[in-house]
């Protein structure tokens, strides 16, 4: 790939002067697909791939993954990536993970040039999201109690930006490591952090469906949000319960590393979730990073800086335990 070079211009006794810097590139490689499952009537997730350098933007509720959105250019505007899982009975949760992604999407595309930092403003839009769907759930009985997960990525030079909702999960794959990237914001999941079920004990424990967080349940929510450096080759997966209910980490990575390329890995891992039963839909975003913006990775250790946590559990489920 030819660099393209951008002139800096530098202050000395003589005046100025300009020498061309090269841009630093970096390419990702993206697939992304919903599926019903093996038992469901509706499909209540989505996702969202947004490009805010060339406005470019996709959603579940549009159709197939085009052959243009599978390898974007990360320009300096950045791209964003999120998976949405909506709640509610009858179409009220297709109504809320399809509100979550548009509304995310629309409101970062009226401010795509914006200097400030992706995940604050990603942050920002996940918010008005939560306004929109709470506002819709009082205002229209159909849609009365529904509410949607978020799992949502800003990448941006060569930075990850992450941001958490509910019970939906991001992983990166590096080398030969996978690592969970969030932490699920469900009942069980406090009551592993506690010491008070184990992992196994959670698979079949009566409130395992229980989310301490979901876009429109409530006015105010608490995203967490979080932050790494990507590192050449470096590959995130987001994705719904309906796939990391059925497959461990290790399942997972191994899908992946078995995969001639995404799409075949998707596919590959959709099949094998239903195959276990496909009792929820399933849905993912798989991207691999590259180029001379991106550093080799040293080792294979995978450390995310958290920014914010989320650690409440509501007084009235306390009361049930």
């Amino acid at each position: 790939m030819s660099k393209i070079s951008s002139p800096i211009w530098t202050r000395h006794s003589r005046g100025f002067e300009a020498r061309l810097v090269p841009f630093r590139h970096m390419i990702a490689e993206v697939y992304a697909k919903t599926d019903i499952g093996r038992t469901r009537k509706n499909n209540e997730d989505n996702f969202l791939v947004l490009d805010l350098h060339t406005g470019r933007a996709l959603t579940a509720s549009e159709g197939s993954f085009p052959p243009e959105m599978r390898r974007l250019e990360v320009g300096p505007e950045g791209i964003v990536l999120a998976v949405s899982d909506g709640m509610g009975g009858a179409l009220a949760g297709d109504i809320a993970s399809r509100m979550a992604v548009e509304s995310v999407r629309d409101r970062l595309a009226m401010e795509s040039r914006s200097e400030r930092p992706l995940l604050e403003r990603l942050r920002e839009a996940v918010l008005y999201a939560n306004l929109a769907i709470h506002r819709r759930s009082l205002n229209d009985p159909c849609c009365n109690g529904m509410g949607a997960t978020f799992t949502g990525a800003a990448i941006k030079r060569g930075e990850l930006g992450l941001i958490q909702i509910g019970d939906s999960r991001a992983y990166l794959i590096r080398g030969a490591q996978i690592k969970l990237l969030t932490r699920d914001q469900s009942l069980v999941q406090r009551l592993i952090d506690m010491g008070q079920i184990t992992e196994e004990e959670a698979r079949i424990h009566m409130f395992r469906n229980v989310i301490l967080q979901a876009l429109g349940a409530q006015r105010e929510i608490n995203p967490v949000t979080g932050k790494l450096k990507l590192r050449e080759s470096d590959t995130l997966l987001l994705c719904s319960d309906g796939l990391s209910n059925k497959l461990e980490a290790e399942e997972l990575f191994d899908t992946l590393n078995r995969a001639t390329d995404l799409q075949a890995a998707g596919e590959a891992l959709i099949e094998r979730a239903n195959q276990r039963g496909g009792e929820d839909n399933i849905t993912l975003i798989l991207a691999r990073f590259t180029g001379d913006e991106l550093k080799v990775a040293e080792s294979n250790e995978i450390t995310v800086e958290e920014e914010t946590h989320f650690d409440e559990i509501p007084e009235e489920l306390l009361k049930l335990l």
